[in-house]
């Protein structure tokens, strides 16, 4: 396992973004709806690798399907698996094995955060709050959970990347 680990969110539309994540071997992409507040909730579960709990969850709505991300940490490192759903307002509550696997990998946890932080600054870059709010639509640029990612990935990770 390397810890090459590559991620991306674009605002591909009023109210849509492209998600990618790569591993140097294979590839995801889903289309993520501004019916939830998708890139809030991906940072808070990124935030949340840092607590207590080895899991973290958090789904995005692809207008109907459901998108689940299940991150779990041992150690280090990190096992992303991302789960598809027919229907988010009928799965929301399957439990994870009902959904489709269609992507994992396991990463450490600093390639993991650094990869999300960056793709998440590049957003800000690009859109600003203004910006982002007048493309999303429903939620404000998550600021303080952006903030807190860095916090966190900075002081427990060590990486020696460039902020």
């Amino acid at each position: 396992m390397t810890s090459s680990l590559h991620f991306s969110w674009e605002l591909s539309g009023s109210g849509w973004a492209t998600c990618r994540i790569w591993d140097g071997s294979t590839k995801h992409r889903d289309s993520v709806s501004y019916c939830t507040n998708a890139l809030a909730d991906l940072l808070k579960g990124m935030t949340g690798l840092y607590g207590p709990h080895g899991i973290q969850r958090f789904s995005f709505d692809l207008e109907p399907a459901e998108a689940r991300w299940i991150l779990h940490r041992r150690n280090s490192d990190v096992r992303i698996t991302i789960r598809h759903f027919p229907d988010m307002s009928t799965s929301f509550e399957a439990p994870d094995g009902k959904g489709t696997l269609v992507w994992t990998s396991t990463r450490p946890r600093t390639s993991l955060a650094h990869a999300v932080l960056m793709a998440a600054e590049k957003v800000w870059r690009t859109h600003g709050e203004d910006g982002y709010l007048q493309k999303w639509g429903m939620h404000a640029f998550p600021t303080s959970e952006l903030e807190t990612l860095r916090h966190l990935h900075l002081a427990a990770d060590g990486c020696a990347l460039q902020h």
